[in-house]
This record gives C-alpha cells, structure tokens and sequence, in this order.
C-alpha cells in the first residue's frame, strides 16, 4: 500500500488526555461498545456492558483538531479522507449528499464518547450517538501480535469498516440492526457487520481512482485486508479465546463470511450490492 500527502484534517487528537469522568447507567451506545470488545479480542459483550456501567453519560473531552504531524495519525489522517471522499462520490452518483463522521478521534487507554466511556480493550468503535470514530493506536500492534493481521492495508481496512458504521448510520440500517437482534448467526447484528465488510472493500475498489495518488492499492493489499477480515471472523475469535464456536453468541459473523462480504464490495464497487439485510445466504 502507498499512501502520502495531506489527509482529509477531520482528526481529533486526544493522546495523553486522561479520561473524563463518567456518571449514569448504560445505553443503547454502550451495548455497541460491548459488541465492539467482541469484534476486535473475543471479549464477552456482557463483561463489557459491565465494564460500561456507570458511563453512559461523560463528560465530554476535546481534544486538537487538524492534521497530526506523526506518521501513525497521519496514515490515520490520509486513509480516512480517502474514504469519505469515496463516499462522498459515491452518494453523489444517487443524488445525495454524503456527511462526513464529525471526527476520527485518536485516543490512549481510555476516553468519554457519546456512547459511554470508551477503553483500549474494544479496539476501534463507532459512535452513532456523537457520529465519531475512535481509535487507540495501539491496536495496530495488537492486530499483529495477538490477530496475526499485517500490514498497513489491514489497518486501513479497520478504518474503513468503521466508517462504513457511519454510513449505515446515515442510511438507517443502524435502526433496522437494532430491531433484529444483537446475537446469533442470522442476527441483525451480525448483517450489520458483514455490511460494513462490504463497505471497506467498496472504498478498496474506489480508493485509488479518487486520491490523486494519494493512496494506491494494489492485488496484495487486497489479501493483507481479506486476512485482517478473516482474523475477526466470530469462529476465529471463540475459537482463540474459548476452544469451541458458538453461532448462536456470533456478533460479527464467520471468517468465511467476513472475507466473502469484503470481496462483494471490492468486485463491485457497489453499496447496493452489500445489502446484507436482504442476503438470502450470509
């Protein structure tokens, strides 16, 4: 993957900041937040709920605003800006206007959000309450360490999949998830996911035509982010943490399904291709 130039500057820098402090019980957000520890290590999404009490309503933080200057935040900076400009066309070919996420928030250890208090140990989340997308950084070290997912385009790949949450924010599948259930096989929640798969592999086969150069993809990224969606597939996962797969505590689907769902969106191109809502076969 190659990446350089300046980046879209929708990033919000927290690193170093403490955490605010954090009253209430928890919401709607902080179960999405739950099912996120479970995509990123295997975390139950009940001990996270747990972890989450009291944090439903933070204090909120605000961290610098613009173009960070080290490389890390800058990758995070040029890809995410990549991607909303995609969308940004790709919503214009049907006639609508694309809103970008208010920022991509840059984190360390832990950080009030909209959806509750927000830890290291979810790995990367999307906020539909504050429409924010946070990352701690640290978790590309933990993709390769503890996931076996490297390279710079599987981490690109993480970037746009959670923008891809904040598509379907947009549209409404977000709401349409929700009333289907948070667990199991056919679950809403798992379709939600398989469509934000779909969603990163459609800024994949975009990526390069709208960035000026600024971000080139080639044949081998594709695979690096295929195995980067096949390392959190729900079977890889319970199978690393518990030694035996559940499909009915599945959350984000199987490996075969994660890769499958990004190499729809990669092929086509298409959002409407992803409609996983609809899928006779996830």
């Amino acid at each position: 993957m190659r990446w350089g130039g300046s980046g879209g500057g929708n990033i919000e820098d927290r690193r170093g900041m403490g955490p605010a402090g954090a009253v209430g019980g928890v919401g709607a957000g902080g179960v999405i937040l739950a099912l996120i520890g479970y995509f990123v290590f295997g975390i139950d999404p009940s001990t996270t709920t747990s972890v989450l009490g009291g944090a439903s309503q933070v204090q909120q933080q605000e961290g610098v605003r613009g173009a960070p200057a080290d490389e890390a935040g800058r990758f995070v900076d040029v890809v995410s800006g990549n991607v909303d400009a995609v969308w940004t066309q790709v919503f214009a070919q049907s006639g609508q206007q694309y809103r970008p996420p208010e920022s991509i928030v840059l984190y360390d250890r832990a950080t009030g959000t909209g959806c509750g208090m927000g830890q290291s140990a979810m790995g990367p989340f999307y906020c539909p309450t504050d429409r924010k997308v946070y990352l701690d950084l640290t978790f590309w070290q933990d993709m390769e360490t503890q996931l076996g997912a490297r390279g710079e385009a599987a981490r690109a790949y993480v970037i746009a999949h959670e923008i891809g949450h904040h598509v379907q924010n947009l549209s409404g599948a977000m709401e349409q998830s929700r009333r289907m259930g948070a667990r199991g096989a056919e679950s809403g929640a798992v379709r939600l996911e398989l469509q934000a798969d779909c969603y990163a592999g459609v800024w994949v086969h975009h990526a390069s035509a709208v960035s000026n150069g600024q971000v080139v993809l080639e044949a081998r990224d594709i695979e690096d982010g295929l195995r980067a969606a096949a390392a959190v597939g729900d079977d890889t996962l319970q199978r690393k943490s518990q030694g035996r797969v559940m499909p009915d505590a599945f959350t984000h689907g199987s490996s075969e399904q994660r890769m499958r769902w990004f190499r729809v969106g990669v092929q086509s191109g298409d959002p409407a291709a992803c409609d996983t809502f609809r899928a006779a076969r996830l």
